[in-house]
């Protein structure tokens, strides 16, 4: 079972940056550039959304609430995705979840905007 790590969550205030990371342990390359990448996020109480997607050939899709400020991308040779999240807002807090291959998830990393 692959197992996928999520960092760099955190507290900022709105407007500013952060990046989130989701490393694909135990994946091989091979198979990592085959998949489709996925971050989704979960606000407390509501369901999970998706939020940015990047298909295997690398076409970017992305939530109108965070299109222009978000950007997802991902390194294959150190098998990891990412999202850039600038000019945060309070209504992107969340729990994040990254997801590789419609298969493996990360666990999980909070991000808390304060106005």
């Amino acid at each position: 079972q692959a197992r996928v790590v999520e960092s760099g969550g955190g507290l900022v205030q709105a407007g500013e940056s952060l990046r989130l990371s989701c490393k694909g342990r135990t994946i091989i390359l091979s198979v990592f550039n085959g998949y489709n990448m996925d971050w989704y996020r979960q606000a407390p109480g509501n369901q999970r959304e998706l939020v940015a997607s990047m298909a295997p050939g690398g076409s970017t899709t992305y939530v109108h609430s965070v299109e222009g400020r978000f950007t997802i991308s991902k390194d294959n040779i150190k098998r990891t995705m990412y999202l850039q999240m600038n000019n945060l807002k309070p209504e992107d807090t969340g729990t994040y979840y990254c997801n590789m291959g419609q298969q493996y998830w990360g666990q999980g990393i909070q991000v808390t905007v304060s106005s």
